[in-house]
């Protein structure tokens, strides 16, 4: 995993299907759901720009989380009973590049996370009945599987926002 740094990043406009899912199911229910979405966003002539993403919305390890795979677009969309129209929020992002196996994400996630904690990181979450909500928590997928069929070159961008520290005098 990279050094970790943070970023400052503008709203973006994207489409995905949301899901729930328990660790278990998640390496079978949630990938193929990405190229459904290429898919709809091909039907519907809309560019996607940008790489596909896993947006965590709400995450309960021991029950299950609730996960958006999506695409970034240029412009803001109309969904339907499938695809849903998101933004993900500006703001400040703790960013890392991870390059492995997929397999291997759970760890680089805890590297960011510990190094949050060093740098008294305050994370853009809340608790809830199901589970953390996270306002943007991201795995930004940036190699094309098939360019480099090899899983233990890809890259993954990791993409956590930080909360806002305005204070207020």
């Amino acid at each position: 995993m990279s050094e970790p740094t943070l970023q400052q990043r503008p709203e973006q406009p994207y489409a995905a299907i949301k899901v729930l899912v328990t660790m278990a199911e998640i390496g079978d229910v949630v990938p193929p759901l990405v190229g459904e979405v290429f898919g709809w966003l091909a039907q519907h002539g809309v560019t996607p720009a940008g790489p596909p993403f896993w947006k965590y919305n709400v995450i309960d390890m021991a029950r299950q989380l609730e996960i958006e795979a999506g695409v970034a677009v240029e412009q803001p969309i109309t969904g339907d009973d499938r695809v849903t129209a998101g933004v993900l929020p500006a703001g400040t992002y703790a960013t890392s590049l991870h390059v492995g196996h997929p397999d291997t994400l759970i760890d680089a996630t805890k590297d960011l996370l510990e190094w949050g904690a060093k740098e008294g990181i305050t994370w853009d979450k809340s608790d809830s009945a199901e589970g953390e909500r996270w306002a943007a928590r991201l795995e930004f997928y940036l190699t094309n599987p098939d360019d480099e069929p090899d899983m233990a070159k890809w890259e993954t961008e990791l993409a956590f926002r930080v909360a806002d520290q305005t204070s207020t005098d």
